[in-house]
């Protein structure tokens, strides 16, 4: 049997920067065995700033421009982890974050962009917009967009080439909208665009008036309120969106490491090295002492196949590369429209034929995260029969997605013998046991769930709260915990780094709820697994059976989780969604304890239930049949995480969904739609669904939403067998 190899060294990439998301996809193709690799960024998607202009121009959507890098995380074996470096402990070899605990690294490298912001400026921090970094950026142009003001007034501080191309891609989609915009354009310089050649900077001054953007040069802004901009001459503008591209700021924490810098960007040598040969850095929060460049993107995607390297070599013992930047690049300069200028070596051209030459260049680039390469499955020259179909088409689904499917457990169940104990009040059946305790009843439960991706941390705190469900559906207090982990080969170091990571988080969710961890098991295996045994205390459990006729169905989180893990697995790629964002909100989804929802319903519930691996129709169909009744639901009135309508549409589920499907179908009518599927979509986490006394169901519904939960009324209980008519 061939196994997985140890892990035994921690790189880091701190930032989703484009030299980063390029060594990220190489290692996708040609891992390094020994190594894991971890991505921090605080969110899901980075923007190419090649297609920036293009897209506030209206040239583009927003997904045309997003590198996604959860997917592209996936395809490279990496973790990602959501979340802002705020500093570097180099002795430790720690990098220190703003929502969680620091993280181990032997190396680590640094591709976090800029800023261009301008918090000296008194109300910026309020009332402008940074252009970079670009994500907030581009939120707060749509919403602009959507505010369909007759005659916007927008400044923009900042005329070199980027404000210069923003203007004008600005005053050409507002015009396409039927608005008509003042814009002003503003610098503290004297002359426009120093590095270009002449004849591409009177191309410039030629568009910026044919657009009737107003050039002040010489001056700079001093204050920023709601509606205004106050310059340094004098001068106060009315502005209805105030942006700023004119600096070039390196983030502040930087300057906390101790390694060298310049004017607050890491300095670098040849091989990319800071001062300390551990720390990397790339792109524009790199300084290139040995030849100094302006910030360009193009550097940054120059400097992957180098930083890649030697990466590699660092690890390995070999010898590093160095890099090196050409003196000039082949500038590229939107128009507004679908047209362009270009300029190198003071030599310049401008028309539609380079708009389209820029369109073909980044949508190359682009296409570089879409669609990834298919790596080779690993079957034997000869496979023994039935062995291609038992692996499947599709990757075997984490968390309740990879639970033994229903028909299979009933089965072995059975062969169970009834409880001999006396205070063993119910076995197998309701969420968890009920055994005698004094004068109060005693549940007891256990779960563990396959990894779904690689965040020990994360995964702790998901399984953490998926394993108390049970305990909350029953009305329970948890009362203590067990946890039983499997770690994957690796390193003694990564092994208690990776133990500790586990049990800080989900004691920290225990100790929340109100309990502890007070024992377990460890072992090595092929893989992450992390399971907790539980037990809880109640007066009176709430079971599967007391649902009434009459009764409100109450679900009290979105579903769709084990159809949005399971596209990512599969690398899924839909025009128009961003897949990194819908995990993002799976996760936090999941990550939301049921406790909470759990005391606000259990003093009125008759039944309840958590909805987990064998989807919110499988497990209705539990309390149907426990309380020998039937419902209705509302298709449309059941919350749908984002991204799951849509990838449902596209057919992706889990792999344990068709058999939920086929072992409820003769139980179910419902209309062919996407929102079915969810139906039978495993829920890792997922939400409570409990039936209370319609007349309680306003009442509780509100109470819920007041505590920030996202519940619904989906149905109701009916007479009649064991049977679910959605509608």
């Amino acid at each position: 049997m061939i196994e997985p190899f140890p892990l035994v060294q921690d790189v880091v990439l701190i930032g989703g920067g484009h030299t980063h998301t390029l060594v990220l996809r190489t290692f996708g193709m040609d891992p390094l065995p020994g190594v894991r690799l971890t991505v921090i960024n605080p969110d899901p998607a980075a923007p190419y700033t090649g297609m920036l202009p293009g897209h506030i121009a209206g040239h583009y959507t927003q997904d045309d421009l997003m590198i996604d890098l959860v997917r592209l995380a996936r395809f490279a074996g990496a973790r990602i982890i959501f979340d802002r470096a705020t500093g570097i402990d180099r002795q430790a070899r720690r990098i220190h974050l703003a929502e969680r605990p620091p993280l181990s690294y032997n190396l680590c490298s640094i591709d976090i962009g800029i800023g261009s912001g301008l918090p000296e400026v008194t109300g910026f921090a309020k009332y402008g917009v940074a252009a970079k970094p670009l994500g907030t950026y581009v939120d707060r142009w749509k919403t602009f967009i959507d505010r369909a003001l007759p005659a916007p007034i927008i400044v923009i501080l900042g005329a070199g080439m980027g404000g210069v191309e923003l203007a004008l891609a600005s005053a050409h989609r507002l015009r396409a909208t039927g608005s008509d915009p003042q814009i002003t354009l503003i610098d503290r310089a004297k002359t426009v665009l120093p590095a270009l050649g002449p004849s591409a900077r009177n191309t410039i001054l030629r568009e910026l008036k044919q657009a009737g953007i107003t050039l002040m040069l010489g001056t700079a802004a001093i204050a920023i309120t709601e509606n205004a901009v106050q310059l340094d001459n004098g001068t106060t503008l009315p502005s209805d969106f105030t942006l700023s591209v004119a600096s070039a700021s390196p983030q502040n924490w930087l300057s906390t490491t101790g390694i060298s810098l310049h004017q607050g960007f890491v300095t670098v040598s040849p091989t990319l090295q800071s001062s300390d040969p551990t720390i990397f850095a790339a792109g524009d929060c790199a300084h290139l002492s040995f030849a100094p460049q302006p910030k360009a993107g193009v550097y940054a995607v120059r400097a992957a196949p180098v930083l890649n390297h030697n990466l590699r070599a660092a690890l390995t013992g070999q010898p590093l590369q160095s890099f090196h930047p050409q003196r000039d690049y082949l500038k590229l300069i939107s128009l507004g429209g679908k047209n362009a200028l270009a300029d190198k070596f003071n030599l310049s051209a401008n028309g539609a034929w380079l708009w389209r030459l820029k369109d073909q260049i980044d949508r190359k680039f682009m296409a570089k995260f879409a669609d990834y390469p298919t790596m080779p499955r690993l079957l034997p020259i000869n496979p023994v029969t039935g062995l291609a179909e038992a692996i499947g088409a599709k990757p075997l689904c984490g968390g309740c997605g990879a639970k033994v499917g229903a028909s299979a457990l009933s089965n072995a169940l059975s062969h169970l013998p009834a409880p001999a104990h006396t205070d063993v009040i119910s076995g197998p059946g309701d969420d968890a046991a009920i055994l005698a305790y004094g004068t109060q009843k005693q549940v007891i439960t256990t779960d563990h769930l396959r990894t779904t991706c690689n965040d020990p941390r994360l995964m702790a705190r998901i399984t953490a709260i998926h394993a108390m469900g049970d305990i909350w559906a029953m009305g329970a207090t948890p009362q203590a915990a067990l946890a039983q982990i499997t770690l994957p080969r690796m390193s003694a170091t990564m092994q208690t780094e990776t133990l500790t990571e586990i049990l800080e988080e989900a004691a920290a969710v225990f100790r929340s709820a109100g309990t502890d961890i007070i024992g377990g098991h460890t072992s090595i295996g092929a893989e992450l697994t992390i399971g907790f045994t539980l037990t809880g205390i109640t007066n009176t459990p709430i079971t599967k059976a007391g649902a009434k006729p009459g009764d409100a169905l109450i679900l009290t989180k979105a579903i769709g989780t084990g159809t949005i893990l399971a596209a990512e697995m599969a690398l899924a790629h839909i025009p128009g969604l961003i897949l990194g964002q819908a995990v993002q909100a799976a996760y936090a989804s999941m990550s939301r304890p049921l406790g909470p929802a759990a005391a606000i319903l259990a003093p009125y519930a008759n039944a309840m239930t958590d909805v987990t691996g064998f989807g919110l129709a499988g497990h209705l169909l539990e309390i149907l049949e426990a309380s020998g009744t039937a419902a209705t639901i509302t298709l449309a009135a059941i919350p749908l995480l984002a991204g799951a309508k849509d990838l449902a549409a596209e057919g992706y589920e889990s792999s344990l969904a068709p058999e939920i499907r086929a072992a409820t179908n003769y139980r179910i009518t419902a209309p062919e739609a996407p929102e079915t599927a969810l139906l039978y979509d495993p829920q890792t986490a997922g939400p409570l669904l409990a039936t209370v006394p319609a007349n309680m169901a306003t009442s509780l519904l509100a109470t819920l939403h007041a505590n920030g939960e996202s519940a619904a009324l989906i149905g109701h209980i009916t007479k009649g067998d064991p049977y679910l008519t959605i509608l």
